[in-house]
């Protein structure tokens, strides 16, 4: 009953920052369900994987519709990414679950970078580039996506414009496809890797945040017409490392051996 009540103010903080940032705000995922509902790290990845993909796949049904999507670099980004991130989700299994937080913080720490000093992709070269530097991309993406539970938005809108020739619509629709067979992907091997852990998810709280998600996404999406995004992302990327910083200062030293 606790763990529901909390996570009534955490799903609503990541459906508005979807709403309002794009992707990049299920990073909020893992730390809400961690230090807000107080579940184990792997069950918090693991449930991440599921909200997150839950919430990309509705999103990318307006953009289905529209017609939006590149259904070429869906395959070519997207396949390897469900190869990637059912490896790193296997590769969680023989990994703590502290150190899948440090290593979350570093990923957390990069988003915050990217966001305080985004890429330049209106000045990029829109042309296709070679197909394996895109699948091979795509894998890396999701090795990422499987080992820490995050979407990875923020790194495969990038790709999808520097390598794959998309203009920045099309890759922020696409993206959104991507992120969704990734996330079920690596979700489908958690459920082996938590079961032989003996660790079991919390059906009702994930699809509390879930439904409370998409539903914040929508009213965040409405809100952001009204809110100035380069201050915004400016403040999350802030925000951002204030949040890396304190949970590698709580995983590492755990991670590493060291207790107190």
């Amino acid at each position: 009953m606790f763990a529901s009540i909390m996570a009534w103010p955490g799903a609503i903080a990541i459906g508005v920052s979807l709403g309002l940032l794009g992707s990049g705000g299920s990073i909020l995922t893992v730390p809400v369900l961690v230090y807000l509902v107080g579940q184990d790290e792997k069950v918090a990845i693991a449930g991440s994987l599921f909200i997150v993909g839950s919430i990309a796949l509705a999103g990318s049904l307006q953009f289905v519709r529209a017609g939006l999507i590149n259904w070429r670099s869906v395959a070519i980004f997207g396949l390897p990414g469900m190869v990637g991130t059912y490896a790193g989700a296997a590769i969680a299994a023989y990994v703590s679950g502290l150190m899948q937080l440090a290593l979350f913080a570093v990923v957390m720490l990069l988003a915050s970078y990217l966001m305080l000093r985004p890429i330049k992709l209106a000045d990029a070269e829109h042309a296709p580039r070679a197909l394996w530097k895109i699948a091979g991309d795509g894998l890396v993406v999701g090795i990422i996506t499987g080992l820490v539970g995050v979407g990875g938005g923020f790194l495969i809108v990038p790709a999808l414009v520097l390598l794959g020739g998309l203009s920045m619509h099309q890759a922020v629709a696409t993206s959104l496809v991507v992120i969704a067979l990734k996330s079920f992907s690596g979700f489908y091997k958690y459920l082996d890797v938590l079961g032989d852990q003996g660790l079991r998810l919390d059906w009702p709280v994930l699809a509390l945040v879930t439904v409370l998600g998409i539903a914040g996404s929508i009213a965040g999406s409405r809100l952001a017409r009204r809110v100035h995004q380069d201050r915004l992302k400016r403040w999350f990327g802030y925000f951002l490392i204030v949040m890396g910083i304190y949970i590698l200062a709580r995983s590492l030293p755990g991670a590493l051996g060291f207790t107190p």
